[in-house]
């Protein structure tokens, strides 16, 4: 027997879309055949994002402009899309933002800035959209890690704490979930190729050290993030839930 990675004509969410590797999980959500919502802060990128995926993919897309850190308006935002387009069937957790800085050094403000977004957005997204997935009976969850989901690093305190928050959230949410078929489920990524790397790939001693600290001895290519995504939000990940996957070309496998 063949699983089921059909997701046609399925909706998906995927926070923090109109860039970066989330445009690369909402691009291939579409080119696997899913109606899709662009997510962002910036109205006019998340409208350009949806014209264009929308006209390539030969898909709807719809827009989804709110602060994942504002709790009252993520409710309001995500009830006015469930009311427009229903209920996802798909939510990838993916909007983040990083800052960095020593432990002793790291100013409050942006410890609650990173915390309140990487951590608590996913809570307030995930919060706003279950019911509907609870009512129906179906749905995927599909939060979004780091490789400092089980590693630390040095000058990412609240970067670390909320990533390796989000493994332990998904293993709750599934707990929790399951019962009414929805699975949750992480993806952690390690070094990808992307614009916002492009300063990392450029440095010959970052570059070296990812190279030489994973063993497929090279950084990924964000392409590659997309099997282990499809896998996840179809119907061959049925009994699969709680787990947290590590893309990361063996890093965090090795000492």
């Amino acid at each position: 027997m063949t699983p089921s990675f059909d997701i046609s004509g399925r909706l998906a969410l995927v926070t923090g879309s109109a860039r970066g590797l989330g445009n690369v999980y909402a691009r291939g959500l579409a080119a696997a055949g899913c109606d899709v919502v662009v997510h962002g802060r910036n109205p006019d990128a998340v409208a350009e994002q949806v014209d264009d995926i929308a006209r390539t993919y030969r898909v709807k897309a719809h827009p989804c402009v709110v602060d994942v850190a504002d709790r009252d308006r993520v409710a309001q935002a995500i009830g006015a899309l469930i009311d427009e387009v229903g209920a996802p069937d798909i939510l990838v957790n993916n909007a983040g933002v990083q800052r960095r800085a020593p432990f002793h050094e790291f100013p409050v403000e942006q410890w609650d800035e990173v915390i309140g977004t990487n951590l608590s957005g996913v809570f307030y997204v995930s919060r706003a959209v279950a019911p509907a997935m609870v009512e129906r009976g179906s749905g995927k969850i599909i939060n979004i890690g780091s490789v400092v989901t089980v590693l630390a690093r040095q000058t990412l305190p609240p970067y670390t704490a909320a990533k390796g928050g989000i493994a332990m959230l998904t293993k709750e949410m599934a707990a929790d979930l399951t019962r009414y078929n929805i699975q949750v489920n992480a993806i952690s990524p390690g070094y990808f190729r992307t614009e916002m790397n492009t300063a990392l790939i450029n440095d010959p001693e970052f570059d070296a050290w990812v190279v030489q600290r994973t063993p497929a001895r090279r950084w990924g290519e964000p392409e590659e993030l997309l099997g282990t995504l499809v896998y996840l939000a179809s119907p061959a990940s049925d009994f699969v839930t709680g787990q947290n996957i590590l893309v990361d070309g063996g890093m965090t496998s090795v000492l």
